[in-house]
């Protein structure tokens, strides 16, 4: 039992942290023109566990006017909306840490059944 809690936050572990990954990116990139913001899902895996899919979004950002030099041209801006990115960063920090913490105490637990086998 508790080598499969170990596993499925594993699982979680590096489904979030690819979640926050893909948060820090479309951050980084939200001024960048024309840039598609990267959204990750979880999907079950059976017995027990999650996997990421990453999609990249195809929603265009706003379009602007630019002036370029002596032409003015349409510009498409980042779709990435940074107040969304940043609460599903801090979301996805607290289940990254929740599965963290999940593995501890199945260490714990582990650790406390070979001191009362021994």
């Amino acid at each position: 039992m508790m080598i499969t809690a170990s596993q499925t936050a594993l699982t979680g572990l590096r489904a979030f942290g690819t979640k926050l990954q893909a948060n820090g990116n479309n951050i980084a990139n939200a001024n960048t023109d024309g840039f598609k913001k990267t959204k990750i899902t979880n999907a079950a895996v059976a017995p027990s566990g999650v996997k990421t899919v990453a999609q990249k979004s195809a929603t265009p950002g706003t379009s602007i006017l630019q002036q370029t030099g002596a032409e003015t041209e349409q510009v498409e801006l980042s779709n990435v909306d940074l107040a969304t990115e940043i609460v599903d960063m801090s979301l996805n920090s607290t289940m990254y840490k929740a599965n963290l913490k999940t593995i501890e105490t199945a260490n714990e637990m582990t650790g406390t059944l070979l001191h009362l086998k021994s």
